[in-house]
């Protein structure tokens, strides 16, 4: 296995990590046994499920192996064995990783904190299901019926990180006042939608707040969507894994984990922030424009 290099994109390294953790579990060995099949030591093991090192895609292979993983799941590690090794991260979906390995659901996964700002749309994490079907259908029009409803419960699933009973996920999001008012799949649906989200609001894990039209040119117009992950503390007070910025794009996605890059999306969300209405405005206005959409 080639060195670890500091200019090795640490977040595909974590997910793929997780992936192989998770299969040798599922395989019901501990890494003594693991390591000793593989004719590695206990500390390499560990370094690759914890993401700490690059890995070769033929090591990956012999992993899967080991663990009897299937054909499509040892295909998929191996790509993203690739790209632990590459210079930066940009991960076109439907391209290189397959839509089973998508490395945002991971990291929302072990994320304990989202901060995320969405200009135009109600986020995924926050829809209703009939919401989330008007937007699958826009974004995948040649879907087949059975495709939108495999993908819609896919994004409802994902609501459960809020309300888990074992540290639910904090989420802070930041709603352009667009998302209000643009109408997706008519009245009804419009109302249900922004009806959910107030409630939501409501959660003692949830915070939502809409940034007005009149706010004007704020740093989010500039910057468009974003999500900054952050991740559970250890008991040295560190946080378990560095945070990483999320930039959704229409073809691919963007991870950024550099220090100054984090920092930057920190500035610029506590700029959005500041060009926000508060909790119970922000509530208000969604109420209000539930109300307009279905008296």
């Amino acid at each position: 296995m080639a060195a670890e290099t500091t200019a090795a994109p640490t977040v595909p390294r974590r997910q793929l990590g997780r992936h192989l953790r998770a299969l040798r579990n599922q395989a019901r060995l501990t890494t003594k046994l693991a390591a000793q099949a593989l004719e590695w030591s206990e500390p390499k093991l560990w370094r690759i499920e914890t993401g700490q090192t690059t890995l070769r895609s033929l090591d990956v292979e012999a992993m899967c192996r080991v663990y009897g993983a299937t054909a499509e799941v040892t295909q998929g590690l191996m790509v993203l064995a690739r790209e632990t090794r590459a210079a930066g991260w940009w991960h076109p979906h439907d391209e290189v990783i397959p839509d089973w390995l998508d490395l945002y659901l991971g990291l929302e996964e072990a994320a304990s904190r989202l901060q995320r700002y969405d200009p135009e749309l109600v986020p995924g994490l926050l829809q209703t299901a009939a919401y989330a079907r008007e937007v699958i259908m826009a974004d995948q029009p040649d879907a087949g019926a059975e495709e939108v409803t495999r993908r819609m419960q896919a994004r409802l699933a994902r609501q459960a990180l809020l309300v888990r009973v074992t540290a639910p996920l904090s989420a802070e999001v930041l709603l352009g006042e667009a998302a209000l008012c643009r109408p997706v799949g008519g009245p009804q649906v419009m109302a249900g939608q922004l009806n959910e989200l107030a409630d939501a609001a409501l959660l003692p894990n949830v915070t939502i707040r809409v940034v007005p039209l009149r706010a004007g040119l704020h740093r989010g117009v500039l910057a468009g969507p974003f999500v900054i992950l952050r991740f559970p503390v250890n008991g040295d007070g560190q946080e378990s894994e560095p945070p990483v910025v999320y930039v959704p794009g229409f073809t691919g996605a963007l991870y950024l984990e550099k220090p100054a890059e984090i920092q930057r999306y920190h500035e610029v969300y506590t700029g959005i922030v500041a060009a926000a209405l508060d909790e119970p405005a922000s509530r208000a206005m969604i109420r209000q424009a539930a109300l307009e959409y279905a008296p």
